[in-house]
C-alpha cells in the first residue's frame, strides 16, 4: 500500500499498530488516515474514536480496510464517523479510487469553510459601509441578490457565481473613505464632493487588491460605474472594454438605485424602472444584460 500510494505522489507515515498510529496522528495531524480493523494494542474502531475525540480530527477522512464484512462491523465504522470501508482483497486501483476520492472530498469540505468564514468577514464590512449612508439601506444585499438571479439566467459558472456573490457585497468598499457628510447630504454635491465620490472605486479596487482572497472582486468594485458608451468613470471604459463583472453589475446598482426609497425622491415602480432601464440600454448599459434583466424582473412581476 505505501508503494502503491507513494508511487502516485502522496507522503505516507506508516505504524505498527493503532497506538503508534495515534501517536504520530498527534504529532502531525494528516489529510487522511488509513487502517486496517484488526490491530493489536489499539484496534481501528478504538483509533477511529479515539482521533475524532481529538478537535484536529473532527474533519480528517477515515478509509478502514478490513475482510471483516459483517455487517455490524461496516455499521459500527459509519456510527463512529469513518467516511468509508475497502474491503480486502483490494487491487491497486480500488485503493487509489478511494484515496483520491476522500481526499477530493477533503478539499471541498475545506474550501467551503473557507469561503463562508471569508463571506461572514464580508458580511460583517459591508454592514459598515452600509451604516456611513443612510440613503442606501439594504442596498448591498439587495445587489448581490439580483446580480446572482441574472448572473444565473446568464449562465455563469460556478466559479464566477462564488466570486459575484462577495464581489456584489463590496462594490462600494471605497466608501469607506468618503467623509459621511457627503454621503449623507440631501442636496447636490459640489464639484469638489462630486470628484471625491468618484474616487471610490479607484480606492475600492486598491483595497481589494490587497488581499488575496478578494483580490478576484477587484472589476465589480472598479468598474460598475462605467457606461457602455463611454461616459462613465473612473477609466471611461466604453463597449466590451468595460469588464462583464461591471457590466452586470451596473445594471443591479442602477435598478435598486431607482427602485429605493432615497432622501430626494420616493422609490420608482418595478414595471418604470425596467422601462428606464430598456431606454438606457445601448448608453449606459450593456445591450444583453439590460435585456436579461428586465426579461428576468418583469418575469418576477408576473409571478407575484
Amino acid at each position: 500500500m505505501r508503494e502503491i500510494l507513494e508511487g502516485e505522489g502522496y507522503r505516507v507515515t506508516c505504524t505498527r499498530n493503532g497506538a503508534d498510529a495515534y501517536r504520530a496522528f498527534v504529532h502531525e495531524t494528516p489529510d487522511l488516515i488509513v487502517s486496517d480493523v484488526m490491530m493489536p494494542q489499539m484496534d481501528g474502531f478504538t483509533l477511529l474514536r479515539t482521533v475524532r475525540a481529538n478537535a484536529s480530527g473532527a474533519a480528517v477522512p477515515f478509509l478502514f480496510l478490513s475482510a471483516r464484512t459483517e455487517s455490524a462491523d461496516t455499521m459500527q465504522a459509519r456510527t463512529l464517523g469513518a467516511d468509508d470501508y475497502l474491503f480486502k482483497p483490494f487491487d491497486a486501483d480500488d485503493l487509489s479510487m478511494a484515496v483520491k476520492a476522500k481526499l477530493a472530498r477533503r478539499r471541498a469540505v475545506e474550501r467551503f469553510d473557507t469561503r463562508a468564514a471569508h463571506l461572514q468577514t464580508v458580511l460583517m464590512l459591508s454592514n459598515v459601509i452600509e451604516a456611513r449612508d443612510n440613503s442606501t439601506h439594504g442596498h448591498v444585499g439587495r445587489v448581490q441578490k439580483y446580480a446572482l438571479e441574472l448572473a444565473r439566467a446568464l449562465d455563469w459558472d460556478a466559479e464566477s457565481l462564488a466570486v459575484l456573490e462577495f464581489g456584489a457585497l463590496l462594490h462600494d468598499v471605497g466608501k469607506v473613505l468618503v467623509a459621511r457628510t457627503i454621503l449623507n447630504k440631501s442636496g447636490t454635491l459640489q464639484p469638489a464632493e462630486w470628484e471625491l465620490l468618484r474616487r471610490h472605486p479607484q480606492d475600492g479596487a486598491r483595497m481589494l487588491a490587497g488581499v488575496d482572497h478578494l483580490r478576484a472582486a477587484v472589476p465589480y468594485a472598479l468598474t460598475h460605474h462605467e457606461r457602455w458608451d463611454g461616459s462613465g468613470y473612473p477609466r471611461g471604459l466604453a463597449g466590451a472594454e468595460i469588464p462583464i463583472e461591471g457590466r452586470l453589475l451596473a445594471v443591479v446598482d442602477a435598478y435598486d438605485a431607482m427602485t429605493s426609497q432615497r432622501p430626494y425622491r420616493g422609490p420608482m415602480p418595478r414595471e418604470a424602472a425596467c422601462a428606464e432601464i430598456t431606454q438606457r440600454s445601448g448608453h449606459q448599459f450593456d445591450p444583453q444584460m439590460a435585456e436579461a434583466f428586465v426579461r428576468l424582473r418583469l418575469c418576477d412581476a408576473k409571478g407575484d
